[in-house]
């Protein structure tokens, strides 16, 4: 067994199933005789290496996925089981649904991220796998089997709350790269805390302020450029937020997931995220928030009638009132939405010839913006610098940029240097004394800001 790890996944979904190794392995063979696999007969030995970490040769593993499943009600694939090449902590966002499992993924995620620089090796989910796993994610319902409650208790439960306030605060306020290591490595203690047992008083509380902390690792991540790595944290958001009870909570994070497709160029990746989380949006915060950023990534694709449409629609919930909404979606309001339209102004107009003005847009977002968010009123002000320029108001969009440039300076936030990146573009075709003193400034500024990892 020398250099070999157990496989903990495996373990912990046998133990799961309530059945004895020889159990297992008698259904294997059955399994298999009834496929044709005569040969294929393992014993409880086998089933023992197994699960000390010997990796079985197809079809096996998805024989013995197939008979975990039907005994535990749920759908198993061997990458659940910790039984494909690399194992689950690296190659995929998916979680298996099982708590202790899920939280012991999680940890390696953390532990992966803290201690070894893998950020070239994890791979960006895209496609069906992202779709499919966001759907799976906002519809599961996770086995629990630990009955020892040692992980939690009142006092560390209103700490977990207290610390992620504070942190998600932060984020909003200076951007996220100062704290990102604390958040994560707060989250790796969260992870630890849940293989040891969650009071099931004390659940819907723990797993909310997970879903939280999870959100914000996500965000922080994507905002230093760790884009793979924000998936993994997003993808336990959505299985805490549904553990909590919130499946809300998690339709906001496949919003999330939604806009960082949007950033790195795949916006039909966007629209399968966000026809997932309209199905599952209940209260009128998610649903409008769905619906303004479907109408931006339409807008992203150069289709003006259906961006407007649902645009629109976010208008209309905006105007009958989000009510009382939770605190984890009480930034999307009207400054948030008006941000929205101005950059799918901003879209249609650059990218597609559409005659979008932004400016406006932009300028109605700063008006309606609260205190506490600086990141997202910094990249208002730039755009709303950057949309100037692009509409032949150099003047202006000199003055806009002036001003967006001295707030920037105290934002450690890539999402900044992309809009900074907008404004130098936009500026590009001006060749004036005024402007190019925006254009050094702009250039020094994005220089020493944190750029984007390649995905």
């Amino acid at each position: 067994m020398t250099g070999r790890s157990k496989n903990q996944h495996l373990a912990l979904w046998i133990a799961a199933t309530g059945l004895s190794h020889g159990e297992i392995a008698r259904r294997i063979a059955a399994a298999a005789k009834t496929e044709g696999h005569r040969q294929i007969a393992p014993d409880t030995t086998r089933i023992r290496r197994w699960v000390d970490g010997e990796r079985p040769r197809p079809p096996v593993p998805s024989l013995l996925a197939g008979v975990i499943s039907d005994a535990v009600g749920q759908p198993l694939t061997p990458g659940d089981l910790g039984l494909t090449a690399a194992g689950p902590t690296l190659d995929s966002i998916q979680l298996p649904l099982l708590t202790e499992a899920a939280a012991r993924t999680l940890a390696g995620w953390t532990q992966m991220d803290l201690f070894i620089d893998r950020r070239d090796t994890l791979k960006l989910a895209l496609g069906a796998p992202l779709i499919l796993a966001a759907e799976r994610m906002l519809g599961g319902t996770a086995r629990r089997m630990t009955r020892t409650t040692r992980g939690f208790d009142a006092d560390t439960t209103a700490a977990l709350e207290e610390v992620t306030a504070f942190f998600t605060q932060a984020d909003a306020s200076k951007g996220g790269g100062l704290y990102r290591s604390a958040i994560v490595a707060q989250l790796a203690e969260v992870a630890r805390r849940i293989e040891e047992g969650v009071p099931l008083s004390l659940k819907a509380r723990v797993f909310a302020a997970t879903a939280d902390l999870a959100a914000l690792a996500g965000w922080v991540s994507h905002d230093c450029g760790r884009y793979p790595t924000a998936q993994r944290y997003w993808s336990y958001g959505i299985y805490a937020a549904s553990e909590a009870g919130q499946p809300d909570r998690g339709v906001e994070i496949v919003t999330r997931m939604s806009h960082q497709m949007i950033y790195l160029g795949h916006p039909d990746d966007a629209l399968g995220l966000l026809g997932v989380a309209a199905k599952k949006a209940t209260i009128p915060a998610t649903r409008a928030l769905v619906a303004s950023q479907t109408g931006r990534v339409h807008a992203a694709l150069g289709d003006e009638r259906n961006a407007a449409r649902h645009l629109g629609t976010a208008d209309e919930l905006i105007a009958q009132g989000l009510g009382d909404a939770p605190a984890w979606v009480d930034y999307f309001d009207g400054a948030e939405h008006a941000g929205a339209r101005a950059v799918s102004a901003r879209d249609l107009a650059g990218l597609h010839g559409k005659e979008q003005p932004a400016s406006a847009h932009f300028s109605n977002a700063l008006r309606l913006r609260r205190d506490g968010f600086d990141r997202v009123k910094v990249m208002d002000r730039i755009g709303l610098a950057a949309a100037l320029f692009a509409e032949d108001e150099p003047e202006l969009g000199a003055a806009a940029a002036h001003h967006a440039l001295d707030d920037a300076i105290r934002i450690d936030s890539t999402l900044v240097t992309s809009r900074l990146n907008t404004l130098l573009s936009a500026a590009g075709r001006y060749r004036t004394a005024t402007v190019d003193a925006v254009r050094a400034r702009a250039s020094d500024l994005a220089a020493t800001r944190p750029t984007p990892v390649a995905a």
